[in-house]
């Protein structure tokens, strides 16, 4: 190596332990949200669950955009230049916003066709509890965009704990306004849709305020001040629309999936959005490292320092291995009292009982190699890669395979899982392939 290393274990933790609370208290609200609107009935939730799907493919778009600008400004601070680190958030807010206010257009106009054509095989009740989430949460999408950028140029420049403050907070204004608009007020799912609408807004607003307080890391300047600089632009896009495909892939698998469940009725829908929000908790942790890996490869890589950047990697794959075990089993022994506090019917528990079992087994020998040294490699820019493997093995294993299991023999929500587990076992043996053989340290994305 040149130097020290360039992250003392002090500096990680300072880093990682903030992005670990945020994301675990994140799912947490997940679930809670999630069982609150579960005690309006299944036809509530079950609508809630697919409409969620569709926000999760914005969610991961407008992500994607946010990484990129992660990346080209991690790298800039790796190398010491903060006014081209400045210059790059400024560009990459624009873009995610204009692309937010798009989507927002779209999925308004074309809601109901939209749902029908993805879900148009669900039960009628279910359907209207669709159409009314996804009216109000699509106005969201903005505000989503906001703050995913914003919290993701903090965590470019080593601060993770503004995004877990105001994370933790909005999501505690999510909870409380369930609780008075599904139960005081009666609402039911417009009541879960508006608390969700509030908390996002409120999220963006302080982010906005937060960054126009003097001293911030980057100098990103009021959204009303920011031009276009195509040059610039263009390069956050060569990095984020990649990763965009790469997402939006994974998502439109998941939604393929999901109408795959659909198909199985109103009670596999139930007991797979509490085994898809357990299971996402479990993962959380473990994706807080692969999110905190970007800025410390992203910075190391700037620096020039490719060994460091490999032993970082190398790290917080082992870090996020061990945690994932834990968690894990966290989640599985108490999944048993979540299915009775969501008010679960007898069989829809065993199912989600079942299933959750299935995973904790499976799931610590194959997600962190299938997902967290991406990160590190997409930090040097090495995207393109990521996104052929990342659309090959969700196409051709998860929704495939999960298709036959259940359309064709018959394996009901187990076999949805079993695609899942072949998904994460080809990642695992790519995605470790690519990081001996060296080729993702060969891309550069700044001058």
């Amino acid at each position: 190596m040149k130097g020290e290393r360039m992250f003392s274990g002090r500096d990680l933790r300072k880093l990682l332990i903030p992005l670990i609370i945020e994301q675990v208290f994140t799912a947490l609200m997940g679930t809670a949200d999630t069982m609150m609107v579960a005690r309006v009935g299944s036809a509530a939730v079950s609508g809630v669950s697919l409409v969620d799907s569709i926000n999760t493919l914005v969610l991961y778009l407008l992500s994607a955009l946010a990484t990129g600008g992660t990346i080209i400004c991690s790298q800039y601070i790796g190398r010491r230049d903060r006014a081209e680190a400045g210059r790059a958030a400024h560009q990459v807010i624009l873009a995610t916003l204009m692309l937010a206010l798009a989507m927002m257009a779209f999925c308004l106009a074309l809601r109901t066709p939209l749902l029908r054509l993805i879900y148009g095989s669900v039960e009628a009740d279910v359907m209207a509890s669709a159409q009314v989430y996804f009216l109000v949460t699509a106005i969201s999408y903005p505000f989503i965009a906001l703050f995913s950028t914003y919290a993701a140029l903090y965590r470019a420049a080593g601060n993770s704990r503004v995004s877990m403050l105001v994370s933790g907070g909005c999501n505690l204004v999510n909870i409380g306004g369930n609780a008075l608009l599904i139960f005081g007020l009666g609402l039911g799912v417009l009541g879960a849709a508006l608390a969700t609408l509030t908390s996002r807004v409120l999220s963006a607003v302080i982010m906005m305020l937060i960054q126009r307080r003097p001293n911030q890391p980057l100098d990103f300047g009021p959204i009303t001040g920011i031009k276009p600089d195509f040059a610039v632009i263009r390069r956050v896009l060569s990095v984020g629309l990649p990763s965009g495909v790469e997402n939006s892939m994974f998502q439109l698998g998941k939604l393929v999936v999901q109408s795959t469940v659909s198909t199985l009725g109103t009670v596999a829908i139930a007991a797979n959005s509490i085994v898809y929000v357990l299971e996402a908790f479990s993962s959380m942790p473990s994706m807080a490292i692969g999110l905190g890996l970007v800025t410390v490869a992203g910075q190391c890589i700037g620096a020039g320092e490719l060994e460091q950047a490999k032993y970082y990697i190398k790290r917080l794959t082992a870090l996020s291995a061990v945690t994932l075990l834990g968690v894990n089993w966290l989640v599985m022994a108490l999944t048993p009292g979540v299915t009775v506090l969501a008010g679960l019917e007898p069989q829809e528990a065993e199912m989600t009982i079942h299933v959750m079992l299935i995973i904790s087994i499976v799931k610590p020998f194959l997600w962190p190699l299938a997902f967290t040294p991406a990160n590190g490699m997409r930090a040097a820019g090495d995207v393109r890669y990521n996104m052929c493997v990342t659309t090959i093995s969700m196409w051709g294993l998860r929704v495939m395979l999960a298709t036959v299991l259940c359309r064709c023999l018959g394996f009901g929500l187990t076999g949805i899982w079993i695609g899942y587990f072949a998904d994460w076992g080809l990642r695992s043996v790519l995605f470790a392939g690519r990081f001996v053989r060296g080729k993702w340290a060969l891309h550069h994305v700044i001058d």
